[in-house]
Formats: C-alpha cells, structure tokens, sequence
C-alpha cells in the first residue's frame, strides 16, 4: 500500500508543478508522477545541500519540497528541449 501512496503523492506534486509552470496541457498522468517523484528527489537534493531536511513523509512540508524539486526538473528539462 505504500507505493500506491507514493505515486499518488508524487502524481500530486508533479500535477501542481506543471500547472505553476505552465506545462499541464502538454503533459499526461504518467509524466506527472514521473515528475513528481523524480521531483521528490530533487528537491531532497537541494534541501540537504542548504541545510534542510528532505522529503520525510506525507506532510505538507515534504509536498513542497516535492513540487520545488518538480519545477527545477521540468525547468531543467525546458532548457535542454531548448538547445
């Protein structure tokens, strides 16, 4: 039951990030949660590296992280798609 709440939380975070940055029309369910996990990543990544702590649960502090992590990763990916 865990991982179906993980998908389901990083399905989330990646949803809300690719509405902040203006990508929801051009992505699907499956790019979200990719999104969004990967997000989840990256975004305990960068957290650590200034200090912080990661994702640590299902709380709201961990969904943000999450969605931070999403909006560098589809950033990241823009400017590669742009090159």
């Amino acid at each position: 039951m865990g991982i179906i709440l993980w998908i389901i939380f990083g399905a989330l975070a990646g949803w809300v990030a690719s509405i902040i940055m203006k990508t929801n029309s051009g992505q699907g369910t499956i790019s979200d949660i990719i999104m969004g996990i990967v997000g989840a990543v990256v975004g305990g990544f960068i957290m650590n590296l200034l200090g912080l702590s990661g994702v640590n649960g299902f709380n709201l502090y961990s969904f943000a992280v999450a969605v931070i992590g999403a909006i560098v990763v589809i950033y990241i990916g823009r400017m590669v798609r742009n090159r």
